[in-house]
């Protein structure tokens, strides 16, 4: 593991991510889905936001409403009024993040920043509520997430996009590859488009330049132990139970 260089990653073990919650149960990003993570012992969540129509800011994965809830229409073009009424799996509300950062005080929060339309409010959010310590900003677009480095300056914790994943992975191997300044980690998965990502190339690239490496999706345990063994600071799993097992059987679960 790599010391911390943001308050954010200010922890004394892995760092154990719960997944939207803990999606494996199909209530993702519902405050009782947090709620059980953190009866678990869980302090480190992944959530994702959209804003609607009317700007405020959901805790949510998808565009739509269709595939998890009892609803339908993109989150973009309705009002908090009707999303308000929508159901994960027929009987939990989508919460909005503040909502969550309200009801988990002493939670941190790893954000993926899902839409363009999301960046400004989340920042102002995080602004007002003084919550620089609590939030770690993610995004696949790199250059999204840059712009909400450059809005709120260092105080706010970021992890690469692509481009800056893809930049460290070549750096890994001695490649010349421009990286953004001011990412506090990697997040990352095992592999993309079968190639392989996390290695120990990698976490060593990543620990020499002070950043911490988190990666996701992982739920199986023999997955989950492999990554230790490389290193790795953080893991995100959507089997909460189980990730608190391994790093139980480890002496490593804080």
């Amino acid at each position: 593991m790599t010391s911390a260089r943001h308050p954010y990653l200010d922890h004394p073990a892995t760092i154990p991510f719960a997944h939207r919650g803990g999606a494996a149960d199909g209530i993702e990003n519902t405050t009782a889905a947090f709620r059980r993570a953190a009866d678990a012992g869980y302090r480190y969540f992944e959530t994702d936001v959209h804003t609607t129509s009317d700007g405020r800011l959901v805790a949510f994965h998808d565009a739509t409403l269709d595939r998890v809830t009892d609803a339908r229409g993109r989150i973009a073009d309705l009002p908090w009024s009707e999303v308000r009424q929508a159901r994960v799996a027929g009987r939990e509300p989508l919460p909005l993040f503040e909502e969550l950062l309200e009801a988990f005080p002493d939670a941190r929060w790893n954000v993926d920043i899902k839409a363009e339309p999301a960046l400004v409010p989340l920042i102002d959010l995080i602004r007002r509520t003084d919550a620089w310590d609590r939030v770690c900003v993610g995004s696949f677009s790199e250059t999204r997430v840059a712009r909400a480095h450059r809005l709120a300056g260092p105080r706010l914790a970021t992890s690469y996009g692509v481009r800056g994943v893809l930049g460290l992975r070549l750096r890994s191997y001695g490649i010349p590859a421009a990286l953004r300044a001011g990412a506090v980690c990697a997040q990352v998965p095992e592999s993309q488009n079968g190639v392989r990502v996390v290695d120990r190339r990698f976490v060593r690239e990543a620990h020499a330049r002070g950043l911490q490496v988190h990666v996701w999706t992982v739920n199986e345990p023999e997955r989950m132990a492999a990554l230790l063994d490389l290193g790795v600071d953080g893991i995100m799993t959507d089997h909460i139970e189980t990730l608190r097992t391994v790093l139980s059987e480890r002496g490593a679960w804080a």
